[in-house]
């Protein structure tokens, strides 16, 4: 008998325990590497979709067997409890929030970061570090079931990382939003000027502010407006032209996901553009399903492509620059561009919305 969401007991247990051992993955690998695990697995199951569609002349029996290796493959691995980023992903956010407290992480050298905005690291195997990794994929799929279970129109991973990395800051006695120590939460000049931090708390612990920037924007190389603005929207019309020659919601995410792997290996400038290709296929997805053109839908992907990249710069100056925790700008974006992408469905201006749940 389901209780929850169409769940049963034995499918909520299943799902608690694989979840765990996720959270506990991705704090194990790193929250970045987990993440780019997921953009393989998605291009891999997208791949296998594809080829279930287009493949002609192998049988039915190829056609099927793609079929299931492709939904096989993106649903239960890369957005399940295995490389979900609400779960794995999530987990490494909440482990290295609770290792930089903890002696988990290395100290850091003069300019870096806050150690617990260091997602590339990978936290080994201490069990202590681990558990918080299970815990909060766990708590990461509690939210992304509840958040689809109640048909929000909201992309439900998204929601999860989103929440996640909040409580892990609240848990561990971190600021929830930090303190700007320039003209406001959108000035990121002190980065630009090399100002330094003074010597205060955070969180109850000192921080030896003389290493860290004042300003800490989430990529360096990728925050001035007009830039974000022109890769979402190179980034946005190459998606919804992917949508429009195979038919994949996913694709462009998986390619963009992926990429992350060179920035995780240090190649330096890698822009991040998972929350522009994301929400550029959906609307160029909407479009197309009602009739519109090609054209029309590479405009409208270059839109919501720059849309997703704005977003994700307003989130990183508010929640990431002057935090101490790593504060996922892109997952935020993907929440608010999923939901605008939602309430133009329910308004009837398109009749779907991509991947986006709707009531």
């Amino acid at each position: 008998m389901a209780i929850v969401f169409g769940l049963e007991a034995i499918d909520i247990l299943v799902l608690v325990i694989a979840s765990f051992a996720g959270g506990m993955f991705g704090a194990s690998l790193g929250a970045l590497p987990a993440f780019v695990f997921t953009g393989i697995m998605v291009l891999v199951g997208e791949a296998g979709n594809v080829v279930s569609t287009e493949f002609v002349g192998g049988g039915s029996l190829v056609a099927d067997a793609a079929g299931g290796y492709g939904a096989g493959i993106v649903g239960p691995l890369a957005f399940g409890p295995v490389f979900g980023p609400h779960v794995a992903f999530a987990g490494g956010v909440a482990a290295a929030a609770y290792a930089a407290k903890n002696d988990g992480m290395p100290a850091p050298a003069d300019g870096d970061y806050h150690p617990a905005k260091d997602i590339a690291y990978a936290l080994g195997t201490r069990p202590d570090i681990l558990a918080v990794g299970g815990v909060f994929g766990i708590i990461g799929m509690a939210v992304r079931q509840t958040s689809a279970g109640l048909a929000l129109p909201l992309d439900p991973p998204a929601v999860g990382v989103v929440l996640t990395a909040l409580l892990a800051r609240a848990v561990f006695g971190y600021e929830l939003v930090g303190t700007p120590l320039g003209k406001g939460f959108l000035d990121v000049s002190p980065f630009e000027t090399g100002r330094k931090r003074e010597a205060m708390t955070d969180g109850g612990t000192a921080t030896g502010g003389s290493y860290r920037l004042a300003v800490e924007p989430w990529l360096p190389h990728q925050y001035k407006w007009s830039g974000v603005a022109a890769v979402g929207m190179a980034v946005g019309i190459l998606s919804a032209y992917i949508f429009a020659r195979t038919g994949s919601l996913f694709i462009p995410f998986g390619i963009s996901a992926t990429s992350l792997l060179f920035l995780n290996l240090g190649v330096e400038k890698i822009p991040v553009t998972h929350h522009m290709s994301l929400p550029a296929t959906f609307i160029a997805s909407m479009a197309m399903l009602d009739g519109a053109s090609v054209p029309v839908a590479l405009v409208l992907g270059a839109g919501f492509g720059v849309l997703g990249g704005l977003f994700g710069e307003v989130y990183e100056r508010v929640f990431y620059a002057h935090g101490s925790t790593h504060f996922d700008p892109p997952a935020a974006s993907i929440v608010t561009t999923t939901f605008i992408l939602g309430l133009l469905a329910i308004a009837g201006v398109f009749t779907t919305a991509g991947a986006v749940p709707l009531p």
